[in-house]
């Protein structure tokens, strides 16, 4: 491969990866969204947030199984809590540090 067709491959992937975000703004940012279309996508975060972490938190791998026992559960409630009552993210990220590390020690 050439220089040349890497640039034109780096390129092409920041085409790739920059047009989906910019045509919806693009599209959509002379226009009135309904309220029930914004209340919707205010939930996609939350929703992604919780198909990344449900797997890590809930699964033992091969074969994958519920667990419920993991190290990683067990800390994220207490975090959870501390994030619920200080709305603090550095706070939050070093509770759920002490809370995972303070597991594994005991596990």
């Amino acid at each position: 491969m050439t220089s040349r067709d890497s640039i034109i491959m780096i390129l092409c992937m920041g085409a790739v990866t920059y047009l989906p975000r910019m045509l919806p703004l693009v599209a959509l940012s002379r226009r009135r969204l309904p309220a029930w279309f914004c209340e919707w996508l205010e939930l996609i975060p939350a929703a992604i947030l919780s198909a990344l972490l449900a797997p890590t938190l809930f699964a033992s791998a091969n074969p994958r199984s519920l667990c419920f026992g993991k190290p990683e559960l067990l800390a994220a409630i207490p975090t959870l809590l501390f994030a619920l009552r200080t709305r603090s993210l550095a706070g939050t990220v070093i509770a759920g540090m002490v809370c995972y590390g303070g597991l594994k020690l005991v596990m």
